[in-house]
């Protein structure tokens, strides 16, 4: 009998413990999740406003990507997710304090490097059935069956889609001409 409730009384001090530890962190990763916690520092506001005017924000289906959605895992993948949000954050708030200038492009170059496909595919998963456009189509097939040597990423042809400095938004159902990716980049051809 002693020992029930010995359990009894270890499970309760357990559960007492961590639910407000769990609650803490996870009011925590909510708060610290959106695009105006990010914007916060100095240096990633550029990226936010340029976010905000692109299409992952204003677009015709009313779809809002965040900055969480294409920087970090998904949240389901729960220990790579924390993992990395936890990494960016910090190596954000060291370079805010300790490095004396931005270098916004290299940093974005730096961003472009590390990103890999899985992260847009996490929404754009129909990559091959465009069936008003053969030449994305067979493009998009390129890369989600990629040769080995030949591979690519999506940002090597949609580099500029989201954060672009432009100053206005074109949504698509008011373009004159459908959307065109930019193609591979001189450097990526070896040129």
């Amino acid at each position: 009998m002693k020992t029930h409730i010995k359990a009894i009384i270890l499970v309760a001090i357990g559960v007492i413990l961590a639910f407000p530890l769990f609650s803490l962190t996870y009011y925590t990763m909510v708060r610290t999740s959106t695009p105006e916690f990010c914007a916060i520092c100095h240096e990633i506001k550029p990226a936010v406003r340029a976010w905000r005017a692109s299409t992952h924000v204003n677009n015709a289906v009313g779809v809002m990507v965040d900055c969480m959605d294409c920087h970090l895992p998904a949240p389901h993948d729960t220990f790579n997710f924390f993992f990395a949000k936890t990494y960016h954050g910090a190596k954000d708030v060291v370079k805010h304090f300790l490095i004396e200038e931005y270098d916004r492009e290299k940093n974005r170059q730096a961003a472009y490097a590390a990103f890999k496909n899985n992260e847009c595919q996490k929404c754009h998963r129909n990559l091959l059935f465009i069936p008003n456009n053969r030449g994305a189509m067979l493009a998009h097939r390129a890369v989600v069956y990629a040769k080995e040597g030949f591979e690519k990423k999506c940002i090597d042809c949609h580099y500029d889609l989201v954060h672009n400095d432009k100053v206005s938004v074109v949504f698509r159902q008011y373009r004159r001409l459908p959307y065109q990716a930019k193609g591979l980049r001189p450097e990526k051809l070896g040129i």
